[in-house]
């Protein structure tokens, strides 16, 4: 489950890989690969490290304990990682965005963030052109 628009919108300069704070029912939709992120950011709240708008959809066989699709959720990272984004955040121009949900070896849920600093337009018709250019010599070659 990878976030395709982010790689597009902004340079990714340092990605992190980050634990989840999930109920039962989101674990078991994300299994099912039920994840979209729309519009979905990274900011700080009191020093800690929240996810805004990454839907999950809710559980098809949850019961009354079913989750909310879209609120915030905490990401687990450690104190010196949290103190580098930070400082990183103060500085202009940089945010943090999803990057990929996966499961780890452990079966863990786990989120990979990158900090990116946004692309202007110019720059984002240089990578159109470069990705169409791509595919022309692999056609090209076939």
């Amino acid at each position: 489950m990878n976030n395709r628009q982010a790689y597009f919108n902004y340079n990714i300069e340092d990605k992190y890989v980050a634990g989840l704070v999930l109920f039962g029912t989101e674990v078991k939709s994300l299994r099912d690969g039920k994840v979209s992120f729309n519009d979905s950011f990274c900011f700080f709240d009191k020093g800690e490290l929240w996810i805004r708008s990454l839907y999950i959809a809710e559980y098809s066989h949850g019961t009354v304990n079913n989750h909310i699709a879209v609120h915030d959720r905490k990401l687990l990272l450690t104190k010196r990682e949290l103190r580098k984004l930070a400082n990183k955040m103060k500085e202009q121009g940089y945010t943090i965005v999803p990057l990929k949900v996966f499961f780890n070896e452990k079966h863990l849920a786990k989120v990979e963030i990158g900090l990116g600093k946004g692309k202007k337009i110019h720059d984002k018709r240089d990578t159109i052109k470069k990705r169409e250019t791509e595919r022309e010599m692999k056609r090209y070659l076939k």
